[in-house]
């Protein structure tokens, strides 16, 4: 059984889902709100469900769509570094679905830091396969990754606010540049347009 070839990828939706989660995680970081509500635990909730849906379920679905598209049903060929695009969907989605549902849930940040230290690997890793297939914009978002999970590491280990607020600004740096992404990528599939992506 042979399958049509699709240029649609859909990296758009996981580009744009962590871009919302980062701006979210990253701005209630570095600005320390808005919340209408006094109550901590309130707040927090309401932050977790933006890292369980947006930076969660939005990235798992990109990286199971790409990856299905890749092995089951191949109709993306001809785009290795599609593999580790999915990868990184899918293993940074089930990573948000378990932070959202700690902060959700109100349990311990703590053991995050021995997270952080594979993810950094991971973010390495992004970097190093999209710089050597020439994709410069995603190896540009792999190494602000990087510079997330550099900050999270003594972040989480040190109990330090001023590694936090560091992970935050790197969190909402890194949201803006997957915005473009998302506009590049979505307008040159669509628009017939040319953005650098």
């Amino acid at each position: 059984m042979s399958f049509p070839v699709s240029s649609f990828w859909p990296v758009a939706i996981g580009f744009l889902a962590l871009s919302i989660n980062y701006f979210v995680q990253g701005g209630t970081t570095l600005a320390g709100g808005p919340g209408w509500t006094k109550e901590k635990d309130r707040y927090d909730r309401t932050v977790g469900l933006w890292g369980i849906f947006l930076g969660g379920f939005g990235q798992l679905l990109t990286g199971t769509y790409l990856m299905v598209g890749l092995s089951w049903f191949p109709v993306y060929r001809n785009a290795a570094p599609l593999y580790m695009a999915a990868v990184a969907f899918t293993v940074y989605g089930i990573h948000w679905i378990v932070i959202g549902w700690r902060r959700y849930t109100g349990s311990d940040p703590g053991p995050e830091a021995w997270m952080a230290i594979p993810l950094l690997g991971l973010s390495v890793l992004g970097a190093v396969s999209f710089a050597g297939n020439g994709d410069i914009p995603v190896m540009i978002l792999f190494v602000g990754l990087v510079l997330i999970y550099i900050s999270e590491i003594p972040s989480r280990f040190m109990n330090s606010k001023f590694w936090e607020k560091s992970t935050g600004l790197f969190q909402f740096l890194t949201g803006i540049w997957l915005l473009y992404l998302t506009y590049g990528v979505t307008l040159n599939f669509a628009n017939g347009m040319h953005w650098w992506v």
